[in-house]
């Protein structure tokens, strides 16, 4: 397909527009982890309800993502981008001026809501820009700009909370967001409307409901006793409703949100399951890492944020090295491969003490990193190479929203799990705490006599302080057990007998 004269002038700044929208998108999925506890102060929020934050953005992104294709033809894709990142860029000015707890989550899930079409739309005009020939390498280049957003966030979020405050995290995105909208305002051209295209509404809206109700029964649970609380049974019967009817709709509407064909197709419908552990492994150790890092282990924000980079640096090696690698090699070993440095990195954090070295944190987050790298292209890669060509975009839409729900699910339950672990081991501790222990009478006439009450406010610290490290551990080991247990799975899927175009593109996504 030949490009016009006229697209090829203004194809620099449509591709820096593009790039700096899928960056900032990108970029604020992790930016904010190293700020959480400067947030969780100025906020004046809990542990679990800090993670809020984060859990926010990534649900409604994820509800947000389905519907982008149909928006985009049927109001013109140009207007749907500049509105998005108009909006996106709104809310992030909003978070950096929030007061409570309340405004910043209201705040992050209107950041999610208009976030959620920006990777996509981004993929799209980059795809359009290029000819046949040379779309490889767009999509390449394009898959080097979404991961450069997960790698700069840690880092310049420690920078910018360091040199300013944490409201800076937000404040970065403002520049960036109005040259993307001038850009495309100016560069991209209108593609034609389909006004005739129908959404299934009633379908997404059940998913919606389902998805919302999940998250907040997750979220709140732990703060108001579980199932002692009446709350907690109405988010339960709402996500049961919203998936049952769903799942009833989906089978038996005419033209379903999701064609329910697609989980007919043994490669996409195991590489859901695939995608659902890597969401979980993915965001929730960053979210574990973040407080570990900043609380017990004392570092100062911008050595967090420097710790926690190498990540995203070793996941971007492994996305250059396996994207040559799964034309050659099968696909399901190279993802097996992936989960197995998984595993080994998460068997070594469910090892970390405070007295843990950088050189430590570091090489265990690059392995990981490494890991995941080798997860995302082959699942993509076999999840589209058995796929019909027109099912490929509702394909990658579930696939993406499946991610998104994992990474939400998974730093929700941590967090829960943290916190009732710790409180679990800081009771049983505390029995080996008393007067008649050898330990506590070598203590005697020390800061820590337990005889003083600031002896025992200290032996308190300390015991509270052991008891989080177990519980941390115990995290790690848990999703290193998730991570084992998804290894099965790679043998049901059928090995793919080539990776055409199509899937290759869609693997970038």
């Amino acid at each position: 397909m030949a490009i016009s004269p006229e697209i090829l002038k203004v194809r620099p700044v449509i591709v820096a527009c593009a790039m700096m929208a899928t960056i900032m998108q990108a970029l604020d999925t992790t930016i904010a982890n190293v700020a959480l506890p400067y947030m969780q102060g100025s906020l004046t929020a809990t542990q679990d309800q800090i993670n809020w934050v984060l859990t926010s953005y990534i649900v409604a992104a994820a509800i947000m993502t389905p519907p982008v294709g149909w928006l985009a033809s049927r109001f013109g894709r140009k207007n749907i981008f500049v509105i998005c990142v108009t909006g996106f860029t709104a809310a992030s000015m909003l978070c950096g001026i929030a007061t409570s707890l309340e405004e910043m989550v209201i705040f992050r899930m209107l950041q999610g809501v208009f976030g959620a079409a920006l990777v996509p739309l981004s993929q799209s005009v980059m795809f359009d820009l290029y000819p046949e020939e040379q779309r490889g390498s767009a999509m390449a280049m394009w898959g080097m700009g979404v991961m450069l957003g997960p790698i700069l966030g840690p880092t310049l979020g420690g920078w910018l909370t360091e040199t300013y405050n944490w409201r800076w995290v937000f404040f970065v995105n403002l520049p960036f967001g109005i040259l993307a909208a001038i850009g495309f305002l100016w560069a991209l051209p209108a593609a034609q409307k389909v006004t005739t295209m129908k959404f299934d509404w009633f379908g997404f809206g059940m998913l919606s409901l389902g998805i919302g109700a999940l998250q907040m029964m997750l979220d709140r649970g732990e703060q108001v006793e579980w199932f002692d609380s009446g709350e907690i049974w109405i988010y339960t019967a709402l996500a049961v409703i919203g998936f049952y009817v769903f799942l009833v709709h989906t089978f038996t509407a005419k033209k379903p949100f999701i064609d329910p064909s697609l989980l007919t197709d043994r490669n996409l419908s195991t590489s859901l399951i695939m995608m659902f552990v890597v969401g979980i492994v993915l965001l929730a150790t960053l979210a574990l890492l973040t407080p570990y890092l900043q609380g017990l282990m004392g570092y100062p924000v911008v050595t967090a944020g420097l710790v926690l980079g190498p990540r995203g640096v070793g996941t971007m090696i492994a996305m250059m090295v396996v994207g040559r690698l799964v034309q050659r090699y099968d696909a399901r070993y190279l993802m097996l491969f992936g989960f197995v440095l998984t595993a080994i990195a998460l068997y070594e954090m469910s090892g970390f003490t405070p007295d843990v070295s950088q050189f430590t944190l570091i090489w265990t987050g690059m392995v990981q990193g490494f890991g995941l790298g080798f997860l995302f292209v082959p699942i993509q890669t076999i999840a589209f190479a058995t796929l019909p060509a027109h099912q490929r975009t509702d394909g990658a839409a579930l696939i993406s929203l499946v991610r998104n729900i994992g990474s939400a699910v998974g730093i929700s339950v941590v967090t829960f799990l943290l916190i009732r672990n710790t409180s679990i081991v800081h009771s049983d501790l505390s029995q080996f705490v008393s007067p008649f222990s050898y330990a506590v009478q070598s203590l005697s006439g020390t800061v820590m006599d337990a005889s003083t009450m600031t002896g025992k406010a200290i032996l308190n610290q300390v015991v509270g302080k052991q008891a989080s490290i177990i519980a941390y551990a115990d995290d790690f080991w848990l999703m290193m057990w998730i991570a084992i247990a998804a290894m099965p799975v790679v043998f049901i899927m059928k090995r793919p007998p080539r990776i055409g175009g199509g899937a290759a593109h869609a693997a970038m996504d």
